[in-house]
């Protein structure tokens, strides 16, 4: 196992370390679980190819490129308002 030195605010490491511990892990292992659950862009464009596949098999939804791109913008909104981004 490497080591890696990653610079952030202290804010942010007091904070996972908090999370760490509430779930009873050390900063080290809770960031290497994080680091196995979450997906990369490649992944997560794998997994919605999938779906579309799925969806057009199981009910003939095929969304057009224009479509999909509609569906995509409408989903930022919506996250930028409940967010408050």
């Amino acid at each position: 196992m490497t080591d890696a030195n990653i610079r952030i605010p202290e804010e942010a490491k007091d904070r996972l370390a908090a999370i760490a511990t509430g779930e009873g892990l050390s900063l080290r292992a809770y960031l290497a679980r994080l680091a196995e659950t979450l997906l990369t862009p490649e992944e997560r464009a794998a997994r919605a190819e999938q779906a579309r596949i799925a969806l057009r098999e199981w009910n003939g939804y095929a969304p057009s490129a224009e479509e999909q791109r509609d569906l995509d913008a409408e989903l930022d909104r919506r996250l930028a308002q409940v967010t408050g981004r």
